[in-house]
């Protein structure tokens, strides 16, 4: 794990440093824009449409910058992680691109189009149990077994200005924007996306849309201490990872608030999106424009950027 003295020099430089490092690998996803949706909710949205990026998500971002910044003499060990899937096909993707192998810890119960994504891509799995401590656990023992350079999903410095990429193409290609949201799990999108968004609009509201089956963000935000998920209940399976420390503290500093839905809701608007913008999203990244719908005063009358965060679906496990 990074020191936390490497967090506190987490910039926007450090995003612009990262757009340059990936910008001969990753895709710039489109920004989207439905008429309907912006009558209904009686503000103007700009969806970043991350469900376009290499591997279907953000995640590719933050581990390609990771990866591609690592001497050749670290990346020669090959790099590890654990993840639910779509960090672990991201660092697979990265390693594949440098040459360098992969290896990933993924729970017992990740979904079946994640795990089939990771394959492809050439990375040795190892399973575990679906929970945070075993993660923990099983990627030590993996790391101590191969040497390979941990790039952590979510609280490393070089992923988090990685992330923050995605912010800065939306920024710079619609402008000035009065609120950000983003999905919130460990913080890793949402603290790059904090950085960017303040960095380029000093004035911009930001918000974490959090799953209610998987709510430590909004009860850290709301005691002012980081609080962990006792368990976990929500069919958003990217976002039952507890928050990071570094990206708590990098969020706090930034006034950002945590807005709470539920799963009905997620998936109502998984599939808004899917009959107003005609994209495939994943639930986790539903709940940003969940979040907009249910807490509509936080953008009326307001310019608001939405990272629609993936596009990795299992539909065997959906009732849409």
């Amino acid at each position: 794990m990074p020191a936390n003295s490497d967090f506190d020099t987490l910039d926007l430089d450090a995003v612009w440093r990262a757009a340059a490092r990936i910008a001969p690998y990753a895709a710039r996803t489109p920004v989207l824009r439905s008429r309907s949706l912006e009558a209904e909710i009686g503000a103007e949205l700009h969806f970043k449409c991350e469900n376009f990026q290499r591997i279907g998500a953000f995640k590719f971002r933050g581990a390609c910058n990771a990866v591609f910044a690592l001497s050749d003499s670290e990346a020669a060990r090959g790099v590890a992680t654990h993840s639910s899937g779509n960090h672990a096909a991201a660092l697979a993707l990265a390693a594949q691109l440098r040459g360098i192998p992969a290896h990933v810890v993924m729970p017992e119960n990740t979904v079946r189009v994640k795990i089939d994504s990771v394959r492809r891509l050439g990375a040795s799995i190892v399973f575990c149990a679906p929970s945070n401590r075993a993660r923990v656990e099983t990627l030590a023992s993996v790391i101590a077994q191969t040497g390979a350079v941990e790039i952590h999903p979510f609280a490393h410095p070089e992923v988090i200005a990685g992330q923050g990429t995605a912010t800065l193409e939306l920024i710079r290609e619609v402008g000035q924007l009065d609120a950000l949201v983003a999905p919130i799990s460990g913080g890793g999108l949402m603290a790059g996306s904090a950085i960017a968004g303040r960095g380029l609009c000093p004035r911009i509201d930001l918000f974490g849309a959090e799953p209610e089956g998987a709510d430590d963000a909004a009860r850290s935000f709301a005691s002012g201490q980081l609080q962990q998920n006792a368990a976990v209940d929500t069919i958003s399976d990217g976002l039952r990872a507890d928050l990071g420390a570094p990206n708590f503290a990098l969020l706090r500093a930034r006034g950002t608030r945590i807005l709470t839905v539920s799963d009905a809701e997620t998936l109502a608007a998984m599939r808004l999106v899917y009959e107003r913008l005609k994209i495939v999203i994943e639930p986790s990244c539903a709940t940003p424009l969940a979040a907009i719908r249910k807490y509509p005063e936080h953008f009326r009358d307001r310019r608001v950027g939405v990272i629609l965060s993936g596009g990795n679906v299992d539909f065997d496990t959906l009732r849409l």
